[in-house]
């Protein structure tokens, strides 16, 4: 989503959620996009399962083999799906592409610890 959504970086910014909603009553990993046609749904105790080297990948794209990239993409999109609502409690942090974005977020209010992280935002 944040690919498609390029154009729109200053305006964005990530949330930090606590690897503490793991333990949430019914919370479930997917190992890729969970809207894949070959998702994997996993609990939370099946984390070795994941492919961290393709999730934390500052570059899925591999122009030499399509279906790589294609599934280096979803395998990058892999989620954490928590049933109803994530409490702020859990909320630890925010990312932003530039410092501007940073002060806009001041602005609105955060009292989140906020990273400057352009590489996050494909930059």
């Amino acid at each position: 989503m944040m690919s498609a959504r390029r154009g729109e970086t200053p305006n964005l910014g990530v949330l930090r959620v606590s690897t503490e909603v793991l333990a949430l009553p019914g919370a479930v990993i997917s190992d890729q996009n969970a809207a894949s046609n070959y998702v994997r749904f996993l609990h939370p105790l099946q984390w070795p399962l994941l492919q961290f080297d393709d999730i934390f990948a500052l570059d899925w794209r591999h122009p030499d083999d399509q279906i790589r990239q294609w599934r280096h993409a979803s395998r990058k999109c892999a989620e954490v799906l928590i049933p109803q609502r994530v409490e702020s409690r859990y909320l630890i942090g925010a990312y932003v592409v530039d410092a501007e974005a940073e002060a806009r977020l001041l602005d609105l209010g955060c009292t989140l610890p906020i990273t400057v992280n352009p590489m996050l935002f494909f930059r």
